[in-house]
């Protein structure tokens, strides 16, 4: 191993999930639904809502990165020298919702903030676009928010999308490494064919706008065609964990923790069976949490920071809208 290789790696973590907690009683009152069929369809239970007026993805951001600061001490505002988020529910169009976050935690003036988006692969994604920051020697600290109000564009009415999605927000800190661990690799990619037909929101971008007729049809919440999306969601999360521990010579055995996208748990149980791994070494927060989009990942990191071992081999995995797709290998680093 090269030990003089620089590898970003995570240094600290934080999370923030709302403390208001909507069960699948709860929708059961609302759509045409129960607790049995949610539970034996995607394994949710319950998810968090924010449901505050005023209050979006910037809040949850703030409270996330917030928790790290109080976790971490060692970390200062003042020290972070860029801020990155992944957000598919962003305060505004703009401004970004990274620099309200910023600025809400005491950041100061100067550090440059931008949004990113691609789907519930975004935390993946981010790391691939911080890796390139830090490994070049551009920025020594970054702080990379995933932050998801997914509440705001699901369809209260819509008895397929309303049980899958939750809030919630999660952060780390990226710094670089020359002891061996951090990211050693990512795959990342797109099917571009299917990105704007059966996972969409349809209304509200520059090619639909906002009007009567967009909101009386109900466009713009979250679109999706469930069994087209988890079949592809299926094969793309367990092509991509295979190949980026073939082209990694991993094993089973390797590894310490998978932690996937928490879209579905059945499509979590095709992944780890894919590539032959015991559900013992998945981590997993659906049945409480439900999918909140990119901060999925790290919120389960976040979750489990205890349980993480400096070494430890971590392979992350996930699927999102634009049919975006990626796997990370890690070497736990703290």
């Amino acid at each position: 191993m090269n030990m003089d290789k620089t590898h970003v790696a995570i240094t600290a973590l934080g999370g923030f999930v709302p403390e208001t907690v909507f069960t699948n009683d709860d929708i059961a009152k609302m759509v045409d639904t129960s607790d049995e069929w949610i539970t034996t369809r995607v394994g949710i239970k319950e998810r968090r809502i924010l449901g505050d007026e005023g209050k979006g993805s910037s809040y949850l951001g703030i409270r996330a990165v917030k928790n790290l600061f109080e976790t971490h001490p060692e970390v200062k505002p003042e020290d972070i020298d860029l801020v990155l988020a992944s957000t598919n529910t962003p305060d505004y169009p703009f401004p970004s919702t990274a620099s309200l976050i910023a600025d809400g935690v005491g950041i100061p003036k100067g550090v440059p903030c931008f949004d990113f988006e691609a789907g519930c692969t975004g935390f993946i994604f981010g790391l691939q676009i911080v890796r390139g920051f830090v490994e070049s020697g551009l920025y020594k600290k970054v702080l990379l928010v995933a932050a998801e109000d997914m509440s705001a564009i699901v369809d209260p009415e819509d008895r397929a999308t309303l049980p899958l999605f939750g809030d919630g927000a999660a952060c780390a800190i990226l710094e670089p490494s020359t002891e061996g661990v951090g990211v050693q690799d990512i795959i990342i990619g797109n099917d571009n064919e299917e990105a704007a037909i059966h996972l969409v929101l349809k209304a509200g971008g520059s090619a639909n706008p906002a009007s009567h007729e967009t909101v009386d049809r109900r466009e713009h919440f979250v679109y999706q065609e469930g069994q087209y999306v988890f079949k592809n969601a299926v094969t793309y999360m367990g092509d991509v964990t295979e190949q980026i521990l073939s082209q990694n010579g991993l094993t089973q055995e390797d590894i310490a923790w998978v932690v996937p996208h928490q879209a579905n748990l059945r499509i979590i149980k095709a992944t780890a069976q894919r590539i032959n791994l015991s559900m013992d070494k998945v981590l997993i927060n659906i049945e409480h949490f439900g999918n909140t989009s990119s901060a999925s990942i790290p919120l389960c990191l976040w979750q489990n920071e205890a349980r993480l071992k400096k070494g430890d081999v971590l392979i992350l995995t996930a699927f999102g809208a634009g049919y975006t797709y990626g796997s990370a290998y890690l070497k736990w680093a703290y």
